[in-house]
């Protein structure tokens, strides 16, 4: 008999956890995404896509599927899929962790500048007298920054946004990471970038491009992650793993 795991995925951890999981014998992993991006790469196991309808449509799947734990590696800053987890799960009296690699942390030479929003972020930029700009935000976060008028962007995402959002001046470079130091370096140089927004995500593949605005004095506006339900939690995947086995 199976036992059922549900992985909340989309980052690279998820991938490893969802592979690490379809090598143990007798263990069924599901993986569920978000279904933001229209050919998704698929993760070892089954997976699902789409949106479970709330915190009352995760109790419902899990109740339907036999679940009995539940690994949110989603994105740090999915935080209403994060309180959906945590209310779904308590509600179905299913055990769940959360595996979230470690932020970033700013180093003594580091320009950043932390906020909680975007509305903060255009603040700083207009604040500041940032001319050029390199968003690293995503494709769907870029709306706030419309506002300013007088500001040239370069905007980097994996896919397209639709609609474009209305900045004033912009190039659109489309990329998925993980991205390398002598290639971000060569990219704030080549556009003469003078401010760079991002989010605290955390991790190796794009990390790359703070190191190359140290090197070169850009300041670096920096959206802290929002706050999330407090629950166990796994900094890596070995630790995740180390809990299903633990838990099943």
């Amino acid at each position: 008999m199976n036992r059922n795991i549900l992985i909340l995925g989309g980052t690279t951890e998820a991938y490893r956890l969802a592979e690490a999981l379809a090598l143990r014998a007798g263990l069924r992993g599901v993986t569920s995404l978000a279904g933001r991006t229209s050919q998704p790469r698929l993760p070892a196991g089954e997976s699902r896509i789409g949106g479970f309808g709330g915190s009352a449509g995760l109790r419902a799947y899990l109740r339907e599927q036999g679940i009995q734990g539940v690994v949110d590696a989603t994105h740090p800053f999915a935080a209403t899929m994060g309180w959906n987890a945590q209310r779904g799960c308590a509600a179905a009296g299913v055990p769940l962790l959360r595996l979230e690699r470690p932020p970033w942390v700013a180093a003594p030479e580091d320009r950043w500048e932390s906020v909680a929003d975007w509305e903060q972020a255009v603040a700083a930029l207009r604040c500041g007298g940032a001319r050029r700009v390199f968003l690293a935000v995503g494709r769907q976060d870029l709306g706030p920054f419309a506002a300013l008028d007088d500001t040239w962007f370069l905007v980097r995402a994996v896919t397209p946004p639709d609609p474009m959002p209305p900045l004033h001046a912009c190039r659109l470079l489309l990329a998925r990471g993980p991205f390398d130091l002598e290639g971000e370096r060569a990219l704030l140089r080549h556009h003469r970038i003078d401010a760079l927004v991002c989010k605290n995500s955390g991790g190796d593949a794009t990390q790359a491009k703070l190191v190359a605005a140290r090197e070169l004095g850009v300041r670096v506006i920096m959206r802290r992650r929002p706050e999330r339900p407090v629950l166990p939690a796994a900094s890596s995947v070995e630790a995740a793993v180390a809990w299903v086995e633990a838990l099943l």
